[in-house]
């Protein structure tokens, strides 16, 4: 009977022991912006992206070739262009989606529908919910968007460049001199960036101070007062294409304001400070540069 009982205990502890070796070897497994451990059974093969951010990171993290649909305007990196389309971000296609059979869905908490979220979920489908709110958050989706499709080397050698060249900026930046900075997204309405999002992170790494770092709400609209009472000594913009928006020479119209007596009205494009990407880097390189300017 002991010899027995020995021997049940003994496979037991076999076939466990063989089911952790291999899910190690086979299973990917992250926690998601929400808190939910996203567990695969293997690697992801076939993913979807909801945000043309998150196609940028996936991209990004090695896992390009296994993307089988993205939503409008995923133009970068240049491949993205010829994927499937599954909507827009915020009106997606659920059943052009749902015939791609992805067995990974990456979503943007707040900029995709929840309700078709929460559908996708109902329908059987894993969602990793992403909301990137500070540079740093741009590496950690790198970690975990390459453990769940199964490319960790690529991944995280793109994750500690970003974070090397991350603290690069921090090291020369974040101690200098305080500028009042405006970052303005928009003309009519009036919005700018808040203090819980990734533009508040970039201005805080270069030593900026945004006039508008108290408001917590995602893309505040703000008065023309409030800006001048302010008075910033920076404006950057950013518009909605390639091009400098007319609108930001407008500030010329007051002559008082810090940042036109002193001609520091700047543009970067969208791409490189709205997106949350490897590219953000990029726009918080020139940030700091233009942002610098006002000290020298």
């Amino acid at each position: 009977m002991k010899s027995s009982f020995t021997h049940y205990a003994l496979t037991g502890i076999l076939a466990l022991s063989h089911s952790l070796a291999h899910h190690q070897l086979n299973a990917a497994d992250a926690y998601d912006d929400e808190g939910n451990l996203i567990s695969l059974p293997v690697p992801a093969m076939r993913i979807i992206s909801l945000a043309p951010s998150l196609t940028e990171i996936l991209f990004a993290a090695g896992a390009g070739k296994k993307i089988v649909g993205v939503v409008e305007f995923s133009d970068y990196p240049p491949e993205a262009r010829n994927l499937p389309i599954v909507g827009r971000y915020d009106s997606l296609d659920l059943e052009t989606l749902l015939a791609l059979q992805p067995d990974l869905v990456i979503a943007w908490q707040s900029g995709n529908p929840r309700a078709a979220i929460n559908r996708l979920r109902e329908l059987g489908l894993t969602v990793y919910i992403a909301e990137p709110r500070d540079l740093e958050a741009v590496a950690t989706h790198l970690d975990r968007i390459g453990a769940l499709s199964g490319t960790s080397d690529i991944a995280s050698e793109a994750s500690a460049n970003f974070r090397r060249q991350l603290q690069g900026l921090r090291t020369l930046y974040s101690q200098r001199e305080p500028v009042r900075t405006f970052y303005q997204v928009w003309n009519r309405p009036l919005i700018t960036a808040g203090g819980s999002e990734l533009i508040n992170d970039m201005i805080t790494v270069c030593g900026g101070e945004n006039i508008f770092g108290n408001l917590n709400s995602v893309a505040p609209k703000v008065s023309l007062e409030s800006v001048l009472s302010r008075d910033p000594q920076v404006i950057i913009a950013s518009g909605m294409d390639q091009r400098r928006p007319e609108w930001l020479d407008r500030w010329r119209d007051w002559k008082d304001l810090s940042a036109v007596r002193e001609e520091k009205l700047f543009f970067i494009q969208p791409d490189l400070m709205q997106r949350h990407t490897p590219r953000a880097l990029d726009g918080a390189s020139r940030l700091c540069a233009l942002i610098d300017s006002v000290r020298s």
